[in-house]
């Protein structure tokens, strides 16, 4: 365009009058002003377009003056239209009305000169106003032009976000679905896997027990062996009512509750079990927080096991243990956050994405169930659930639960 636009001024350049050195001279610098637009633009972002306008009315008032013996009648009038199209690009409705008066004025400024010399008959003002209207005629197309381009261009831009917005929550709920399938195939398993070892677990624990009764002090060494066999069966047995809860069907039962006491009442039953006093507990809850629809057992189970992994993250050594309720909106849904915060080792980002699938943890002893029992109890309440870095330089984690203040699930996870 800039190509084109310095070949037309060059055009201009040859044609009548071609002696006169100022109207070349006008044109370069028109051109140049045109060809440096972009980078004045770039460089002064706010008022460039003010500044490239008026240097365009300038320069148009200066041509004006060289290309004929009284300016008002000037051939080259037209040269007019460059600032009041550059304007009808850049200013609004109004602001282009504006800058098409100050134009039209310089224009009409030339008229005083040839008031001095010449007599301008009816029929001349008539063809001076014809030539005014047209300026705002031009003004008005093209700037019409330009603010519905501009309106095509946003309501373009809000449905490009508006589908990226949709491509990530069907991308979540197609995440979501996987983990379900792959959830529901586990849980068949661990259900079924679970009722075969139970029987047996219950005759190796009788069994044991009765030889422990049986052989009493007379040998003491195969009495503490059956003590072992029904100290371990029992381990294996709490292990198969785990997996039994994450294969149990969750029917979450909801009514408005305060979601305050039942963090409340997780952390007193947390602390009970606890036989140090190493963790300082931070409670910071945002006041006049909104009832919440909660199966309040199955959330107090689900708060549980992340303030009881707090813990146990802390260990002998202790730390910070901060629990957090507050206000939020999750993909356009009012609700409360509620962020679980130690001052741990923290997760591995490589397993920020999978610490929520079965049997992955961190523990060295754990089976990697708990968190999975977790989520599913979110999901049950339709809400999400995620680990970051806790805010102590990193150091840390934070699960931070966000549960709705309704209980109807989101359009994108229903399946």
């Amino acid at each position: 365009m800039d190509v084109l636009w310095l070949l037309f001024l060059a055009i201009l350049a040859l044609l009548p009058p071609r002696a006169e050195i100022h109207k070349q001279l006008t044109l370069l610098a028109i051109g140049v002003v045109q060809f440096s637009e972009g980078w004045l633009l770039a460089r002064v972002p706010r008022g460039g377009a003010a500044y490239i306008v008026l240097l365009k009315i300038a320069l148009a008032t200066l041509l004006i003056d060289h290309t004929g013996e009284v300016g008002i009648n000037s051939s080259y009038y037209p040269i007019f239209y460059v600032p009041i199209v550059t304007a009808a690009e850049y200013f609004s409705p109004l602001g282009t009305l504006l800058w098409t008066a100050l134009a039209s004025a310089a224009y009409c400024s030339y008229l005083y000169p040839a008031l001095q010399e010449y007599e301008i008959t009816p029929e001349n003002y008539g063809l001076l106003a014809i030539r005014i209207v047209f300026f705002f005629l031009a003004a008005m197309v093209v700037n019409r032009f330009v603010v519905e381009n501009r309106r095509q261009i946003k309501l373009h831009q809000e449905l490009a976000e508006t589908l990226a917005e949709t491509n990530r929550r069907l991308e979540l709920a197609q995440e979501e679905a996987r983990r379900s399938e792959r959830l529901a195939a586990l849980g068949q398993m661990s259900a079924g896997l679970a009722h075969e070892i139970r029987n047996p677990l219950g005759v190796i624990k009788g069994s044991a027990e009765m030889l422990h009764q049986k052989l009493g002090e007379s040998n003491p060494l195969a009495s503490e062996l059956a003590g072992y066999i029904s100290s371990e069966t029992n381990r294996l047995s709490a292990l198969v009512t785990r997996f039994l809860d994450f294969a149990r069907p969750l029917h979450a039962e909801l009514a408005p509750a305060e979601i305050n006491a039942v963090l409340d009442r997780a952390l007193r039953s947390v602390a009970l079990t606890q036989k140090d006093e190493l963790v300082r507990v931070e409670r910071q809850y945002e006041a006049n927080l909104p009832l919440v629809p909660l199966d309040e057992s199955l959330c107090e189970q689900a708060f549980v096991n992340l303030i009881q992994n707090a813990y146990d993250a802390m260990g002998s050594s202790g730390g910070a243990l901060r629990v957090t309720a507050a206000r939020a909106n999750n993909a356009g849904r009012d609700g409360v956050e509620v962020r679980i915060e130690d001052t741990g080792p923290g997760v591995p980002a490589e397993l920020r994405e999978q610490i929520f699938n079965p049997f992955v943890t961190t523990k060295k002893t754990g089976v990697g169930l708990g968190l999975s029992i977790v989520s599913r109890i979110v999901d049950g309440h339709h809400g999400t659930i995620r680990v970051e870095a806790g805010g102590n330089d990193q150091q840390g984690a934070c699960f931070v639960v966000f549960l709705p203040a309704n209980d109807e699930a989101p359009a994108q996870a229903s399946q």
